[in-house]
């Protein structure tokens, strides 16, 4: 029998303790032994080893270490320290940006609270939650986030809100009544939950369950299970490690073939050969670069307050093509705010002000309405005031309106705030007593006392106040209700209602009993004052987002615990559904998609964009559902209810600010903000990112497949190497390293979010840059091998050193080329990117100190050449971009695309 089966009694005697002195603080060392701190494991959190560790999981790491070992065995001291070194610097850049990352989402949890309200030896205090155990008694009071799973044996006017455990987002009632049937996690009314905060009333309960032996816990547990493969980012990168791989092995192989077998060089001198093709064959710098640019793109989503923890997820974001976004919080702003009015017979007023702020005005027919000659509205706002138990505060630090209790009765008291009514300003009328929301009545009620009357302040929901009302307020008298008026309001509800308002009646009523204490039967025979249309309204920007999403190429779907009217209207609002599509579903409720075969299912989820009072399992269900359809998919969310969608999300997007611990764990991206057009953003960024390791990719495959083809030709021809294996592993790390890092800088170009997604398998080297590579590295191995055979007569280092110099002015001229693909380095600015111009002239600096300092000289075995000589060589080798000019104008022009 679990816990909230049990009676009040058995759990007592179960637990050893007393409503009156709770546990002895002498018995909490053993508990806390056998039952363990009341803490989540973090399933997602990472400790510094296993991020360092993280960094090694690449086949491209595995590669170089074998060019290391290579390097070792053969001789090549310095060539094998220089490639650790590489892997280290790799390592370094990938850990401390992660390492930053969990840093920051550890501090966003610092705002939680971390305290719990005991018993202990018969006295009540204030201990951390961490050190609740199971049969600890704790007081839960309006505000109090719940520590641990207890159930309760004192409940008044208690109500919890769950939305982080259950997806509801409505505070449900709690009571002290025995359930002994087998009920789901949500219909335990008499237990409350570790996660979950209490909207109103005061309560007190005997902890039942602590740490990963809550309901939270157990969903915690569950993540295990689900296993996240690698990243899109991983599979690419993965793919072009072995692509390089398979060059340089094959490239090897041919060199020591042609060498050895038809030139008949001896074999100590074939075995250079071989090994100075495998060196430049390999990208020693392309993991360096690619933790660069992916720690680049993460720094640049944390200024728009997306917090990247899984580093790969950079890029993936980049290539998502379906976003299944969470509505409270995410697309709204998580405040309901009364945006109408009306009472009996007259034209509703316009609210305005946002949130809980109670700035705003009463508007009609465009004038400003001033409430003291509105006698009707004016007994509207005292309802919405003193039947209340919220309270709403400003917090100095954030400069915003903060509220205490349930968000209806919240968006009530702003409301009369507004209009100038506030309790503590109504010196005549004092609350009596208070009768909590009734899940049968659908009715709250509040008794005042007003001078030598007592009155009966009524809310909840409109048919049901409707019905009970005997009579309405008409000016400063009352009349009889009349079916006629009662249709009129109905009508109103109606068309709110389908507007996704909240609507909320008001009603009063005069007694003369004697009793202080408020019963059902009190609520019959009211006034009608009026009602109140509520809403959580759309941030202003999200519609925006969502269009840049459409024009991106990008299907956004809504999944929402709330009602399916709510949900569609919101949608239209944010131009999720619109006029133009979406015709073939607007919406489904989860009821709906468990009665669809697999194939109904799948064509539903393919089709429709808003899905409405879902549970974990089935968000899980349609995520894995689109991924099987092969989308890319981020997903948002932010209650543990959220967690396994998220980690089985190609990205998941937890919220910052309203998330839970478990979400944020479950994540690989957090949002500081909240917000949904922070999501596109970061999503823009991560295309960004993509077209930069596109685009250092593409620069370091051309430098090295250039190389490749020197060495090859060179040994067709019977000419000697052009170039030594420490010369090629400068250029690859020194010279490509300085060009690439600079290039990694590359802001975008101004339309990312106008191309589709990049295809989840399109492979970083693919056919459409061939052309490209190809016709550059021919050329750089032409103006190379040019140089190299006319300086041949003067000696071989001094036919070296003008290769070396071609080679390297070749790459400098290439960066240019390769800082975008699509756009003429002109279109976007020359010298635009102030980084690349440091890079360039760096870059050249280096070249030559290196062939005229005397140490360097000797070192890469270089011959000194003259000012005229170098200014020729960059000349020659500015060839490289003209022919990168012209290459995209002729393929613009082809496919009639702009540069």
């Amino acid at each position: 029998m679990k816990a909230y089966q049990k009676t009040i009694p058995e759990l007592f005697e179960f637990f050893q303790t007393s409503q009156k002195n709770g546990l002895s603080e002498s018995d909490i060392p053993k508990r806390q032994q056998e039952y363990g701190k009341n803490e989540i494991q973090e399933t997602g959190g990472r400790t510094w080893w296993m991020l360092f560790l993280k960094q090694f999981k690449s086949t491209l790491i595995l590669i170089l270490f074998m060019a290391a070992l290579i390097s070792w065995f053969t001789g090549h001291e310095v060539d094998t320290y220089v490639i650790l070194a590489v892997i280290l610097i790799n390592t370094l850049i990938g850990f401390l940006q992660e390492w930053k990352a969990e840093k920051a989402v550890a501090s966003l949890k610092s705002y939680l609270k971390t305290a719990a309200k005991v018993i202990r030896d018969g006295e009540k205090k204030t201990i951390p939650a961490a050190e609740l155990v199971p049969g600890d008694i704790i007081i839960l009071e309006e505000g109090d986030s719940i520590p641990a799973d207890a159930r309760l044996y004192l409940a008044k006017n208690l109500r919890a809100i769950e939305a982080p455990l259950t997806g509801e987002s409505l505070p449900v009632n709690k009571s002290a009544i025995d359930l002994p049937d087998e009920l789901p996690l949500a219909d335990r009314k008499n237990t409350v939950y570790k996660g979950t905060f209490i909207s109103g009333g005061y309560g007190r309960a005997i902890v039942t369950g602590t740490g990963m032996k809550t309901a939270l816990g157990e969903i915690a547990h569950s993540l295990d299970s689900i296993k996240h493969g690698l990243t899109n980012f991983q599979k690419k990168t993965n793919e072009l490690a072995k692509q390089m791989g398979l060059i340089a092995i094959i490239s090897a192989l041919t060199l020591f073939s042609v060498a050895y077998f038809i030139r008949k060089q001896n074999l100590d001198e074939t075995l250079m050969i071989a090994i100075a093709a495998l060196v430049s064959s390999i990208p020693e710098g392309l993991p360096a670069v690619l933790a660069i640019v992916l720690a680049i793109g993460a720094h640049n989503m944390s200024k728009q307050n997306a917090i990247v923890r899984e580093f790969s997820a950079t890029e993936t974001l980049g290539a998502v093509t379906t976003i299944i976004t969470d509505k409270t919080g995410t697309l709204t702003q998580n405040t309901l705010t009364v945006r109408k009015v009306m009472i009996p017979g007259e034209i509703p007023w316009e609210i305005s002000g946002e949130g809980w702020s109670p700035i705003g005005n009463f508007h009609r027919e465009g004038n400003i309405t001033e409430i003291e000659n509105q006698p009707v509205l004016e007994a509207l706002l005292q309802v919405a005031a003193f039947s209340n138990n919220s309270d709403i505060h400003h917090d100095i630090e954030s400069d915003s309106y903060v509220l205490l209790g349930d968000p209806t009765e919240g968006a009530l008291l702003a409301l009369a705030r507004k209009g100038g009514v506030l309790p503590a300003k109504q010196t005549q009328r004092v609350k009596i007593d208070d009768l909590p929301f009734s899940a049968t009545l659908k009715m709250r009620a509040t008794l005042v006392q007003n001078g030598d009357v007592k009155e009966i302040f009524v809310i909840g929901a409109p048919e049901k106040i409707v019905d009970a009302c005997t009579h309405m307020a008409h000016k400063n008298n009352t009349i009889p209700f009349e079916a006629a008026a009662k249709d009129d309001i109905r009508k109103q509800i109606e068309h709110w209602s389908g507007d996704a308002m909240r609507v909320i009646a008001l009603a009063k009523k005069e007694t003369t009993s004697n009793h202080d204490h408020l019963k059902d039967h009190d609520l019959t025979e009211l006034t009608f004052l009026g009602i109140a249309g509520m809403i959580d309204p759309p941030r202003p920007d999200v519609k925006e987002a969502v269009d840049a999403c459409h024009k991106a190429g990008i299907r956004v779907i809504m999944a929402t615990g709330d009602h399916i009217n709510t949900g569609i209207a919101i949608a239209k609002a944010t131009h999720i559904i619109t006029e133009e599509g979406n015709s073939s579903h607007l919406g489904l409720t989860e009821t709906q998609l468990l009665q669809l075969d697999e194939k109904e299912f799948e064509k539903a989820i393919m089709e429709t964009r808003v899905f409405a009072r879902l549970t974990p399992q089935m968000k899980l269900r349609i995520a894995t559902t689109l991924q099987a359809k092969g989308e890319l998919i981020a997903m948002t969310g932010d209650g543990v209810n959220d967690a396994p969608a998220l980690k089985k999300a190609d990205v998941g997007v937890a919220m910052g600010i309203m998330g839970t611990d478990v979400a944020r764990d479950a994540a690989q991206v957090v949002l500081a903000d909240d917000n949904f057009s922070t999501i596109v953003k970061a999503i823009e960024e991560g295309r960004v990112v993509f077209n930069n390791v596109r685009q250092t990719s593409f620069f370091l495959l051309t430098t090295n497949f250039s190389e490749i083809v020197t060495l090859l030709s060179a040994i067709f021809m019977g000419l000697p190497i052009p170039l030594t294996a420490t010369q090629i592993l400068w250029l690859n790390l020194v010279t490509d390293g300085t060009c690439t890092t600079t290039m990694a800088t590359e802001k975008g170009h101004g339309d990312e979010l106008e191309q589709a997604p990049v295809n989840p398998k399109e492979k970083i080297l693919n056919k459409s840059v061939v052309p490209f590579l190809i016709i550059n590295a021919i050329l750089m191995a032409t103006l190379a091998l040019s140089v190299f055979k006319y300086y041949l007569p003067e000696g071989i280092e001094k036919a070296r050193t003008a290769a070396f110099v071609v080679m390297a002015f070749s790459q400098l001229f290439n960066m240019f080329n390769m800082r975008s693909l699509r756009h003429s380095a002109f279109t976007i600015g020359l010298f635009s990117n102030k980084w690349v111009n440091v890079g360039l002239i760096a870059s050249v600096i280096i070249q030559v100190m290196i062939i005229d300092i005397p140490f360097f000289e000797d070192l890469f075995q270089f011959d000194p050449i003259s000012f005229t000589e170098f200014v020729v060589f960059a000349a020659l080798s500015s060839l490289i971009l003209w022919m990168g000019e012209l290459y995209k104008f002729l393929y613009h022009i082809r496919y009639n695309k702009k540069m």
